[in-house]
């Protein structure tokens, strides 16, 4: 924001210090508050899949962090598809962010420390994860 932007606020306040005003100043008018009305949820016919690589994605994340790897891109992208998926949409969203939580918890009850049982649990998702993107973006995507 460039300097002149800054300081307008206070050279206003500045300006209009020395001045009396006989009344005070009228209120803004009321805006009425933005209510974002959702859509009617429309299901897609790869909702099934959508909430599956949800649930992995959960897992991953669990298990990446478990084992002291780098885990935080798998919320992210978690984040990323409830954002190009669920627009407008809270249902749809609250079914794929319990996908993810339930992923998460599954191995979270199991696994409290890395095994090899638990790398390779990490390993399997992955791949079924990689291969359940492809298979919705070569079926559904534009």
């Amino acid at each position: 924001m460039p300097l002149t932007t800054r300081l307008l606020p206070f050279v206003v306040m500045c300006a209009l210090a020395g001045t009396a005003f006989a009344q005070k100043p009228a209120a803004a008018p009321k805006t009425a508050p933005e209510v974002t009305i959702p859509t009617e949820e429309k299901p897609t016919p790869y909702d099934g899949q959508l909430l599956r690589l949800a649930e992995i994605l959960g897992s991953v994340h669990y298990l990446r962090t478990l084992c002291g790897a780098d885990s935080a891109d798998w919320r992210t992208s978690m984040q990323t598809l409830l954002d190009a998926e669920t627009v407008n949409e809270p249902q749809r969203r609250e079914r794929l962010t319990a996908s993810f939580n339930r992923g998460y918890r599954a191995f979270a009850a199991v696994h409290t420390s890395c095994t090899p049982a638990a790398r390779t649990a990490e390993e399997r998702y992955r791949n079924e994860g990689a291969t359940l993107a492809g298979e919705i973006a070569a079926r559904y995507g534009n």
